[in-house]
């Protein structure tokens, strides 16, 4: 996509295949263990590379709602079946009887499905010259959907999803022209798969800073979703806590789709389980919160440890410094 080349100063239009063919692909490890480790990330390719991937899909949205026309190219649909399995998959195996009320341990036997056919699953969406990095993009999506020993989802593994996209920017199956596509049909729809393996498997959140987080377990979409309204007529950031409001205009927006999964999930007033997007809705214009948005990301979770600690380094995303 443009987050390659934006980083070279070529224009983020050269619609062409970013990663030379004879690339050596590596399955991707950690490489954050201790906290002075952190400015290895955030001096590295994989940083540089990533934040510009959700800076263009965010510039790339601006203004646009979820009901727009726009391309569905067919690596978008691959993804959208890919998708589609993981959430048959849910619905093949039930929550079990058990004692606790959180953690439901049949997560892990789903769990199981995907660590066994994620190779497959991406080998499948990958166009013919591209098949070779199957191996190293999987173990982005087998880290984007919860860690199976604790039963838990957060924004790391919310970023491994937003990774594993980057990454098929980077070898070319997905292009500049499915940007839409990739937040409004792929995101949107993999946000639907989490939301029902949370309810169904009743997941922790990870690491939850509870009243005092945005959300329990998604960063991206209030990013990406308060630039969808950007200037809008009518909705201003004030309007969100009005129930009324998010059911008449979900359906067009991701932000207002998160706020309805929170008022569905959550009792109480909204200002005290919610404290942070509470604050949020005083802010005067959409496009200071997003900004606000972005810099919370960065410090709330990309600049974490307990976060960036699990996040895996290959040859597409890479530890390396930034070539200057």
């Amino acid at each position: 996509m443009a987050e390659a080349e934006q980083q070279s100063g070529s224009s983020p239009e050269d619609d062409r295949p970013p990663v030379p063919v004879n690339l050596n692909f590596v399955v991707p490890k950690k490489e954050i263990s201790m906290v002075p480790d952190m400015g290895k990330w955030k001096r590295s390719q994989a940083y540089a590379d990533y934040m510009g991937f959700v800076l263009t899909l965010n510039e790339g949205v601006k203004g646009k709602k979820l009901t727009c026309d726009f391309k569905v190219s067919e690596t978008v649909e691959k993804l959208l079946a890919l998708l589609a399995t993981l959430d048959r998959w849910i619905d093949e195996t039930p929550p079990v009887d058990q004692p606790s009320r959180f953690g439901n341990k049949a997560y892990r036997t789903w769990y199981a499905k995907l660590e066994q056919d994620a190779e497959t699953l991406v080998y499948a969406v990958l166009p013919s010259e591209c098949k070779a990095a199957a191996a190293e993009i999987a173990v982005y999506l087998k880290e984007s959907v919860g860690n199976s020993t604790r039963i838990d989802y957060g924004t790391g593994h919310e970023a491994a999803f937003a990774a594993f996209l980057c990454c098929l920017c980077k070898v070319g199956a997905l292009r500049v022209d499915d940007q839409l596509a990739i937040i409004f049909k792929v995101f949107d729809r993999y946000l639907r798969v989490m939301r029902k393996l949370q309810k169904t498997y009743r997941m922790e959140p990870a690491g939850s800073q509870g009243v005092w987080g945005l959300d329990d377990f998604q960063f991206l979409p209030f990013i990406w979703g308060s630039s969808q309204l950007i200037d809008h007529p009518t909705l201003e950031p004030r309007h969100f806590v009005e129930e009324k409001v998010v059911n008449e205009h979900h359906q067009d927006y991701m932000f207002l789709e998160c706020i309805k999964f929170i008022n569905e999930m959550k009792t109480g007033p909204f200002a005290e389980h919610s404290n942070q997007l509470w604050n949020i809705s005083a802010v005067p214009t959409w496009s200071k919160v997003n900004q606000g948005l972005i810099r919370m990301y960065k410090a709330e979770c990309l600049e974490k440890f307990p976060v960036i600690q699990h996040f895996k380094f290959g040859s597409l995303l890479s530890i390396q410094p930034v070539k200057s």
